[in-house]
């Protein structure tokens, strides 16, 4: 064997292009179909797009949301108002006022409070983070769950990510912007 020659492929195996296309069942189907082989082999292989469960369905409606270093997965789904953080009850796991404030705006802003049930899945940052983090992924599963809330939800900033992070610090300083004493003479 030279090093141009490769073993001969083998018509034992189907590939793609070998299967059989399907023909038009009906006739606007037949007046659509286009003549290029090739293009119908593209169209009859592509995979279909995965669809979203509609409300009602005991189906949840995902939302991510990010703040500082704290990371909130939340869930809802049309219910009787149940409200709990990381298995806790949403008053027993945020005990600032404000926090919880803060997130219950979303859900009054939006006249969804008392309609459906939150579960949020919180990890990382300290409770103000978290905070944050569940107030931008409750706006974002709010808009999965009803598009038409989308304007609300931009117009009090609650799907706005809040990029603002810790600076680091840096060598040969205290802190990150903090100095050392300087002394001229």
């Amino acid at each position: 064997m030279s090093t141009n020659d490769t073993p001969a492929m083998t018509d034992t195996h189907a590939t793609e292009t070998d299967a059989p296309i399907a023909a038009p069942e009906t006739e606007a189907e037949t007046e659509a179909a286009p003549d290029a082989g090739d293009v119908a082999v593209a169209v009859a292989t592509a995979p279909a797009p995965a669809r979203r469960p509609m409300p009602g369905n005991g189906q949840w409606f995902w939302g991510l949301g990010r703040r500082k270093s704290a990371v909130a997965r939340v869930r809802i789904r049309p219910g009787e108002g149940k409200f709990q953080v990381n298995d806790r009850p949403f008053e027993e796991y945020f005990t600032g006022e404000r926090d919880r404030k803060d997130i219950m705006t979303v859900l009054d802003k939006t006249s969804t409070r008392g309609m459906l049930d939150v579960f949020v899945n919180a990890h990382g940052g300290g409770f103000t983070g978290q905070a944050g983090a569940v107030i931008l992924g409750l706006g974002r599963a709010l808009k999965n769950y009803d598009p038409g809330l989308d304007s609300i939800l931009r117009d009090n900033n609650f799907l706005t990510r809040d990029a603002r992070e810790v600076e680091r610090k840096k060598y040969g300083q205290p802190g990150a912007r903090k100095r050392f004493q300087f002394s001229k003479r």
